[in-house]
């Protein structure tokens, strides 16, 4: 008989392995899905996870493209791992990330053509604060109507794509453009484009956001009254409130940081890689940060490193799916089977497996 028994303390050395675990298990499992869907699941893993790095026919592009895709990522994990630390649950980075691009973007589409420095750093704070605004929402319906704020905030996803939509058919779209949706593209506006700051790199000033979140979450967390506060509560929520901790005050700010942060992503991805709103502008990163924020075990430099290996899948996956033909959608069960099985083999953090009988007291 096989059952699980509870571990006196969390294992460190399990909550360091299941990362890799999960990873492994998510290579063969993917495997297997390649294997039924008549693809060779050897090609498809090397295709996903060492050629974009070390195939010189696709590494000249995949390399840049690499901290491309995990700016965005690693810039909205590490803010929802702020609330996530403290139980408070914000799945819908996806909304904020959208409206932090509409509202970074209507800066710049209001004061264009004006060629000025002050441009992007209005866009910038454009970006965070309607991120913040649209993370308020569930914030506030928790605080004062005690709402859940799961499911509060994944319903204004939709709200956002709705949005999203109306604005490249209607106010932002190009007057210019021939009648197609979508907004003028702000590469093509110097004072407005979030170009790169080393050539050929894919360094651009998302990524470097991305980088100053990751130091300032750690300092937050390791060396601040708040990022105790945080600790606290996530561990101990009666306890935490014995010690003086206002989880309503907590609420606000966890989901308001997680939201700013997300706006400033959707900031960046639509004044740089996207370049423009369009329909089909949002690409699930909101979505995808949960993994990685879990992958990182919901520590900065641990979201650092999960959210390089989550964009290696990205680039990966694409390349899957031009040489070798493998349906998007598979990449995309490929993804979710490492959230899966992370969460599956993450048991083991505080039980132990334990053969035969239960003693009888």
């Amino acid at each position: 008989m096989i059952r699980l028994e509870k571990r006196p303390s969390p294992s460190r050395v399990w909550t360091v392995a299941t990362p890799v675990l999960a990873v492994a298990l998510t290579m063969v499992a993917g495997g297997i899905l390649f294997a039924m869907l008549g693809k060779d699941p050897v090609a498809a893993i090397r295709i996903i996870f060492w050629d974009p790095l070390f195939n010189a026919q696709f590494a000249s592009y995949s390399r840049p493209q690499l901290l491309v895709k995990a700016g965005p990522l690693i810039l909205i994990a590490t803010g929802l791992s702020l609330g996530f630390r403290a139980g408070i649950w914000n799945i819908g980075a996806e909304g904020q990330y959208i409206i932090g691009a509409l509202c970074g973007a209507g800066v710049a589409l209001a004061l264009y053509p004006l060629d000025s420095f002050i441009v992007f750093p209005l866009m910038v704070l454009a970006g965070g604060l309607g991120g913040w605004a649209w993370a308020m929402i569930p914030a506030l319906l928790k605080t004062r109507f005690r709402t859940n704020e799961i499911l509060v905030s994944l319903l204004l996803v939709y709200v956002a794509e709705q949005i999203l939509a109306a604005m490249a058919l209607g106010l932002m779209r190009n007057p210019e453009g021939g009648g197609f949706p979508g907004s003028r593209n702000l590469q093509q506006y110097p004072a407005a484009a979030n170009t790169e700051l080393i050539a050929g790199t894919g360094m651009h000033w998302g990524v470097v956001a991305a980088f100053i979140a990751v130091i300032a979450a750690y300092v937050l967390l390791n060396r601040h009254m708040l990022g105790f506060q945080i600790r606290l509560t996530g561990q101990s929520p009666r306890a935490a409130r014995f010690a003086g901790v206002n989880p309503n005050r907590l609420v606000m700010i966890c989901l308001g940081a997680s939201g700013a942060l997300a706006g400033l992503a959707g900031l960046f991805e639509v004044s740089g890689p996207a370049g423009q709103v369009s329909i089909d502008f949002n690409q699930g990163y909101g979505f995808t940060a949960i993994i990685v924020a879990f992958l990182g075990r919901l520590h900065p430099v641990g979201i650092l490193l999960a959210g390089l290996l989550m964009a290696l899948t990205y680039i990966g996956g694409e390349l899957a799916q031009f040489t070798l033909g493998v349906p998007a959608a598979a990449i995309q069960a490929f993804q979710g089977m490492l959230l899966f099985f992370l969460l599956g083999v993450d048991v083991l953090s505080n039980y132990r497996i334990r053969l035969g009988r239960r003693g009888v007291a």
